[in-house]
């Protein structure tokens, strides 16, 4: 059967195959940040409490979890020396692994905010020219000393081994607060938890401010990802970084605009539904034996902490 199609369609011009490789949009900081942020907040929230599996941590009761959170971090802020540090962070890796959390993933996490929050913003401190002590790891060396106010520049500066076991210290402790407490909020649902804290007499309405709160996350999340899409799906060549912050300015001001149309939708529901702004959150069974015994072996565990 002879081919009817036009040769003019099925040859491809030269400066077409040009602008084909050459002229992809490339998209703007901004527009990079937003798309970023979008997918930051679906990955970092959606994976709370929903791995499946069985584990040591995933099926005791959410109260005696809250309690340990509680108390394990008082006892990590409370040790003053690095080796008890070391031996939480041990223990605490345990639990980890026998919880069937997905150790390599979940130690990628905490790693990456202990270096942030703990040795990047701590490092400095590391220094003579902050703490003083005994240089062991000398840096520079000026012509002579300075005296600047209250502030002393030594003529040798280096890192001081004083200096160094502070932000060691921080570290261990950043690292270990975080392992408590995103052990607990991924072997424990977000409902859980809010009910669990009425142990400590947390009022009912705040907790159910933090629950839709927590929900709406999830819809600014998505809202931001249609809105990006949206605009991907118009965009014809690249944009510059000026048009992206006007485009952006009035993406924030819909947001608030929906955020508030959102708000009376969802409190019309509710009245209509029955809601008399009292909250009442199901009561928790009986504390089973597997929870007494992981109980007094946390007890036992957090005394030997201390005694260290």
């Amino acid at each position: 059967m002879k081919n009817k199609i036009p040769s003019f369609l099925l040859s491809q011009h030269p400066q077409m195959r040009v602008t084909h490789e050459r002229g992809t949009p490339r998209s703007s900081y901004l527009e990079k940040g937003l798309r970023h942020l979008s997918e930051i907040i679906t990955a970092g929230f959606m994976n709370v409490g929903q791995e499946t599996g069985k584990g040591f941590f995933r099926s005791l009761d959410p109260r005696l979890k809250v309690l340990f959170l509680v108390f394990f971090v008082i006892i990590v802020s409370l040790k003053r020396d690095i080796f008890p540090e070391v031996i939480i962070a041990l223990f605490m890796a345990l639990m980890v692994a026998l919880s069937h959390v997905d150790f390599w993933r979940f130690y990628r996490k905490i790693i990456g905010l202990t270096f942030f929050f703990g040795f990047c913003i701590a490092f400095p401190s590391a220094f003579n020219v902050v703490t003083s002590g005994e240089v062991i790891v000398p840096v520079a060396t000026l012509a002579q000393a300075y005296d600047f106010w209250i502030y002393h520049i030594p003529r040798e500066i280096g890192l001081t081994r004083q200096g160094i076991e502070g932000v060691v210290m921080l570290c261990l402790r950043v690292m270990n607060s975080l392992t408590i407490s995103l052990l607990v909020i991924h072997t424990t649902p977000f409902h859980k938890i809010m009910k669990a804290l009425q142990i400590f007499r947390v009022p009912g309405t705040f907790l159910f401010i933090i629950t839709l709160s927590y929900k709406y996350i999830f819809i600014f999340a998505k809202t931001l990802e249609n809105m990006y899409l949206a605009r991907k799906s118009r965009l014809v060549g690249a944009v510059k970084n000026h048009e992206a912050r006007m485009w952006i300015a009035g993406r924030i001001a819909f947001i608030f605009r929906k955020a508030r149309a959102r708000y009376d939708e969802v409190f019309r529901a509710m009245v209509a539904r029955g809601f008399t702004e009292e909250v009442k959150f199901s009561d928790f069974g009986a504390l089973t034996r597997m929870d007494g015994y992981a109980g007094c072996f946390f007890l036992l565990t957090g005394i030997v902490f201390l005694w260290l």
